[in-house]
């Protein structure tokens, strides 16, 4: 049921385009809080709190303060413009939940693959599995106040990216920062599909 009156739950009725987006990236790189501060609704989150037994499993080593973890995905939606909707799915960054990952990628039109500078080779298997299927994507470096100034062109070369894949900076809980680093992503996606064209 639409709603006339544009009420932040219901999809606005000027939104023509759709697009499915995957926020992937090792544990604890954010993923859970960047979809947290941009969703325009009340954002879906199956996260649990850690235990004891988890341990052996989810290393915290280089992350501070973490106490639960995404166990399904995270769910959340924004509009850009009046036209574009971005439904946006967050997917677990332990390998036990692979198989979860798999099916959340299914349709998805591109992805963010938010990375920790503190921590880049936690990013490759995230990238790799993106790689893999062809996936459109922009990695995005979320901010920590320990983390350390590294020039982009390093930060490249580390990451091993390709010259037209975009980096962005951001800090995951700043709501202005995550729209422009979706913004860049559909841009990413639209000029993709005018070079396949």
């Amino acid at each position: 049921m639409a709603s006339s009156v544009y009420d932040g739950i219901y999809v606005r009725e000027s939104v023509e385009n759709t697009a499915k987006i995957l926020v992937v990236g090792p544990f604890g790189v954010g993923k859970t809080t960047l979809i947290g501060a941009v969703s325009e609704i009340t954002p879906l989150r199956t996260e649990e709190v850690m235990t004891q037994a988890g341990a052996a499993v989810d290393s915290l080593a280089g992350i501070h303060g973490k106490t639960t973890t995404t166990v399904a995905l995270d769910f959340g939606r924004l509009t850009l413009g009046d036209d574009v909707a971005l439904y946006l799915f967050g997917t677990p960054g332990q390998d036990r939940f692979a198989h979860i990952w798999n099916e959340l990628a299914k349709g998805a039109y591109g992805v963010l693959i938010l990375a920790d500078c503190r921590r880049l080779d936690a990013s490759f298997e995230a990238m790799s599995l993106v790689e893999q299927r062809g996936l459109p994507y922009v990695v995005v470096l979320n901010v920590f106040s320990d983390s350390p100034e590294i020039p982009e062109e390093e930060l490249r070369e580390a990451l091993d990216l390709e010259p037209e894949t975009p980096l962005v900076i951001c800090d995951a809980r700043d709501r202005a920062e995550v729209v422009s680093a979706l913004i860049t992503l559909v841009k990413h996606l639209r000029t993709r599909i005018q070079e396949s064209v």
